[in-house]
C-alpha cells in the first residue's frame, strides 16, 4: 500500500466490557458485532491490556500465516515494552514463542519423538484414568459432583504427567503454576509461578539426563537429527513447561465446555447419548468449533507498522488472533451460532492455523472423546445442578472456559 493510500493512525482502544458487560462469559455477541465493522480492532481487554485484535475466519487465516506478526519475544520484545521482564528469561525458548528458522529446527525435533503413533498408544491409558477418576466420583454412593475437579483437570494432567515421565507427587503443584502461566491472578503470582517452576523441571531434566525411561521428556533429550542437532538445555526447559501447561489446559476447558454446549442443547445431547459410537468424534469436532477451549491466540508482536485488512497496526503493538470468533463466522460455517453434533466442523481453527498449528491436537481430542462419551455412558442422566455459565471464568482473552461446573446423574 502506497504512502497516498495509507490507512489512517490508529484511534483509541475499545473497551470490551463497555460493549458487553456480560463478555467474558459469552464473548461471541461483541466479536460479531466488531466483525461486522470489520476484521480489526484495538481493544482493552478485561484485565485493561491494550491490545489489537483480528476477527472473521479468513482474516484469522490470513494473520496466522503472516511474517509481520511475530511470536519471538527474544528478538522482537524490545517492541513490546509491556512484557514482563521474565519474558524473556528461562522457559520461553519453545516453539510458540519462536519463529522460522528455530522454529522450524526445534518442531523437527520435537516431532520425532511426539507422534501420533505415540499418542494412539495413549488411547488405553487414558481410558483406565477417565474409569478410575469416575469411580472416584460415584464411590460412597454420591451423586454430585464439580465435573472440572473431578475429570476435566485430573485427567489431562495425570496423562501428560505420565507422558512426560512428572512423579505423582508434584501433580498438584503443576496445577497452580499451570494456572498462573495461563491465566495469571496477578503479574507477582505468574513470577513466581516462573521462579519456581523452572528449577523444577530443571532437575527433572538433570535426573532424566542421568537415568532415562520410557517418557517423552527422555526421549526429546537424546533425540538428534541426522546432523546430530539436538535441543538445548534452555529449549528442553522451555518444552517441558510448555507441554505440560499446553498439554492440559487445552482439554481441562474441551470437556468443560463441550459438557456445557451439551446442556445447553439437550436435543443434541439426545441424540449423542443415542448413538455415542458413532457421533462423538464429529461431536467433539463441533464442541471444538462451537465453543472452542482457546478463545484466541497467543499474542503476536508487529514487527513493523503493518497495514492489515484496510487498517495500521504499529510496530509492537500486542496482536490477538481470535479464533473463538473465526470458528463463528456465518461466511464460513452455515447458521454459525447453531450447536449441531452433525454438521461437518473441518476446518476451525480451535488448534490455531500455519506453522504454530498445535502439536497436542490428536492427544486433546482423544482425551475429550474418551472423557465425554465415558462419562455419558456412565452417568446417562448426567445433568447440571446450576447454570453451566455460572462460573467463575477463566480471565484473559487466551483460554476460554469455567473453574467449576457441578452436576448431579
Amino acid at each position: 500500500m502506497s504512502a497516498s493510500t495509507s490507512p489512517p493512525p490508529p484511534g483509541p482502544a475499545v473497551e470490551l466490557l463497555q460493549l458487553s458487560p456480560d463478555f467474558v462469559a459469552d464473548p461471541y455477541p461483541v466479536y460479531a458485532a466488531l466483525r461486522a465493522q470489520g476484521p480489526v480492532h484495538r481493544v482493552l481487554t478485561p484485565p485493561g491490556e491494550d491490545q489489537w485484535i483480528i476477527v472473521g475466519h479468513e482474516a484469522c487465516r490470513a494473520a496466522y500465516v503472516d511474517p509481520r506478526f511475530s511470536r519471538d519475544w527474544r528478538t522482537h520484545g524490545h517492541l513490546a515494552p509491556q512484557l514482563p521482564a521474565y519474558a524473556h528469561g528461562p522457559g520461553n525458548a519453545h516453539v510458540l514463542l519462536s519463529d522460522p528458522p528455530d522454529h522450524t529446527r526445534m518442531r523437527r525435533l520435537v516431532t520425532r519423538e511426539f507422534t501420533p503413533r505415540r499418542v494412539a498408544a495413549l488411547a488405553p491409558r487414558v481410558q483406565q484414568i477417565a474409569d478410575e477418576l469416575i469411580d472416584a466420583m460415584e464411590a460412597g454412593g454420591a451423586c454430585t459432583a464439580d465435573v472440572i475437579d473431578s475429570l476435566a483437570f485430573p485427567l489431562p494432567m495425570t496423562v501428560i504427567c505420565d507422558l512426560l515421565g512428572v512423579p505423582d507427587l508434584d501433580r498438584d503443584a503443576f496445577r497452580g503454576w499451570s494456572n498462573e502461566a495461563v491465566a495469571p491472578t496477578s503479574p507477582e503470582a505468574e513470577q513466581a509461578a516462573y521462579a519456581a517452576v523452572m528449577p523444577y523441571l530443571g532437575g527433572l531434566i538433570e535426573d532424566k539426563r542421568k537415568a532415562p525411561g520410557e517418557d517423552l521428556l527422555s526421549a526429546l533429550i537424546h533425540t538428534a537429527d541426522e546432523a546430530g542437532d539436538r535441543l538445548n538445555e534452555d529449549e528442553l526447559l522451555s518444552m517441558a513447561f510448555l507441554l505440560i501447561v499446553a498439554g492440559h489446559e487445552t482439554t481441562v476447558n474441551l470437556i468443560g465446555n463441550g459438557l456445557r454446549a451439551l446442556f445447553h442443547h439437550p436435543d443434541q445431547l439426545a441424540l449423542l447419548r443415542a448413538d455415542l459410537p458413532g457421533l462423538i468424534d464429529g461431536a467433539v469436532e463441533e464442541m471444538l468449533r462451537y465453543d472452542g477451549p482457546v478463545e484466541g491466540s497467543t499474542p503476536r508482536i508487529a514487527r513493523e507498522d503493518v497495514d492489515f485488512e484496510g487498517v495500521r497496526i504499529p510496530a509492537g503493538s500486542s496482536v490477538v488472533i481470535v479464533m473463538a470468533d473465526a470458528d463463528r463466522d456465518a461466511s464460513r460455517f452455515e447458521d454459525a451460532g447453531r450447536f449441531d453434533i452433525r454438521r461437518d466442523a473441518r476446518g476451525h481453527l480451535a488448534f490455531g492455523h500455519g506453522i504454530h498449528f498445535c502439536l497436542g491436537a490428536p492427544l486433546a481430542r482423544l482425551e475429550g472423546r474418551i472423557a465425554i462419551r465415558t462419562l455419558l455412558e456412565r452417568f446417562p442422566d448426567l445433568a447440571p445442578t446450576q447454570s453451566p455459565d455460572a462460573g467463575p471464568w477463566v480471565p484473559g482473552l487466551l483460554m476460554r472456559g469455567v473453574r467449576k461446573l457441578p452436576v448431579r446423574w
